[in-house]
């Protein structure tokens, strides 16, 4: 008969990666966080241009905001241990 326990998927599985063992498959929650940054200042850097509209600067000031506001929660939520 089948096992009926539940099996916890715990990260990535050593034997499809072996670096595993020492950390290096996890998530680099700092460098994500850099890069959302620098997007932001990108999306900025965008506002700069020879369009004369300037409907495309309130969308790009709004998603630089947003992308800022993910990252200013993804940072709080981790300082604060609520996620990990």
């Amino acid at each position: 008969m089948a096992n009926t326990e539940v099996e916890r998927h715990t990260g990535v599985d050593v034997e499809d990666v072996p670096s595993a063992n020492w950390g290096w498959s996890k998530q680099n929650h700092r460098a994500i966080q850099i890069g959302g940054i620098l997007a932001g200042f990108f999306m900025l850097a965008m506002l700069r241009g020879n369009h004369v509209g300037h409907v495309e600067d309130i969308f790009l000031i709004g998603f630089a905001l947003a992308i800022w506001g993910i990252v200013f929660r993804d940072w709080w939520l981790r300082r604060r241990g609520w996620t990990r």
